[in-house]
């Protein structure tokens, strides 16, 4: 099941515990990087272009719950 991902009008929320700012995201990506190697070897990313990108599961940081996340409005948000 994916979660769907918060938008400039809205957050997440644990509707078990009500935490709205801790979470651990578990997210799939297919992502396209300029890697640059310097002489001695060492990888920087200069460039990275997301493909695509899927939130797999949301974890409530405050009481550990998985299957409880919701999307609220953010306050003030032009809805």
């Amino acid at each position: 099941m994916t979660v769907p991902q918060p938008t400039a009008e809205t957050r997440w929320r644990c509707t078990l515990c009500g935490n709205l700012t801790r979470f651990d995201v578990k997210r799939s990506s297919q992502v396209v990087e300029y890697v640059h190697l310097d002489l001695a070897g060492d990888a920087r990313v200069e460039e990275q272009d997301v493909l695509s990108e899927t939130i797999e599961s949301v974890r409530c940081r405050w009481c550990d719950s998985v299957d409880q996340i919701e999307l609220v409005d953010r306050p003030g948000a032009q809805v």
